[in-house]
């Protein structure tokens, strides 16, 4: 696993940003890795291609790319990615984080987020940025204050009935038993494995599997597969049942996707 580390001048224990807001972006080889790492300003991280992860003590953060995820100046965390992927943060002066979350969290990022983030990967900032350019950093951090917050895109669970459960299911995502079925495997009840999904997931085991498939198929997507081929790998029927579940997840088709239109806000996150 190629570890990787942020190409910055300043310590990480300094709360001296060079500037008090920073853009930087990357690309990740295939199983990157970001080493446990803390630092005194806050960083908002987002993925343009393949799937970020960020992982603390107590908490593991997906985002694909209609989520990004705010890190509050001095969280431990690790940064990883399994499939190769281009990436960005925006680093925080402590001074400015008093409107943004207190906690680590997911957030659904906006068609105009997205587009900031575009512009700023295309045209980086110096290290001293343009009046433009800190202008449209000003602006970005106005919308992630505003974005909505998620726990995270695909939340896990260490119970000892549906940990389990999830874990079956991110090594087999075609697997199509029903809940009830899964249950029994489990040795529960129908009623009992539902309750945890939603104490511990914040939602049914049917919409976290649809978004589990939805982050297996990105990479594939990605790497030029066809769409009907993804569908059939992931359990789907037919292309067109695949092709409905990834638009309401994600604004957009497979297709549409692929060719850069970019995920739009789907109220499915929020």
């Amino acid at each position: 696993m190629p570890i990787l580390r942020p190409k910055l001048e300043i310590p990480l224990s300094s709360a001296d940003l060079p500037t008090p807001l920073m853009f930087r972006s990357a690309v990740a080889p295939a199983q990157g890795l970001y080493p446990h790492h803390r630092h005194a300003w806050g960083e908002f991280v987002y993925t343009f291609t393949g799937v970020m992860e960020v992982k603390l003590a107590d908490h593991h953060y997906l985002a694909p790319p209609n989520n990004g995820i705010w890190l509050p100046p001095r969280v431990e965390h690790v940064g990883l990615n399994k499939e190769a992927s281009h990436h960005c943060s925006l680093y925080v002066a402590p001074a400015l984080c008093a409107a943004l979350p207190a906690a680590t969290c997911a957030l659904s990022v906006s068609p105009l987020m997205r587009a900031l983030l575009e512009h700023l990967r295309d045209h980086p900032p110096l290290l001293e940025p343009s009046t433009e350019h800190a202008r449209l950093m000003q602006v970005l951090l106005d919308q992630i204050a505003q974005a909505p917050c998620n726990s995270s895109y695909l939340p896990d669970s260490d119970d000892p009935l549906l940990g389990p459960v999830l874990t079956l299911l991110e090594a087999n995502p075609s697997d199509n038993r029903t809940l009830a079925e899964l249950a029994q495997a489990a040795h529960t009840t129908e009623r009992t494995l539902a309750r945890r999904c939603q104490r511990d997931l914040g939602m049914s085991l049917a919409d976290w599997r649809q978004r589990l498939r939805v982050v297996r198929a990105l990479p594939m997507l990605e790497r030029g597969h066809k769409v009907e081929a993804i569908a059939l790998d992931l359990g789907y029927g037919s292309a067109s049942a695949f092709i409905a579940m990834f638009r309401r997840l994600m604004g957009v088709t497979p297709d549409e996707f692929r060719k850069g239109a970019g995920p739009q806000r789907s109220a499915s996150l929020d």
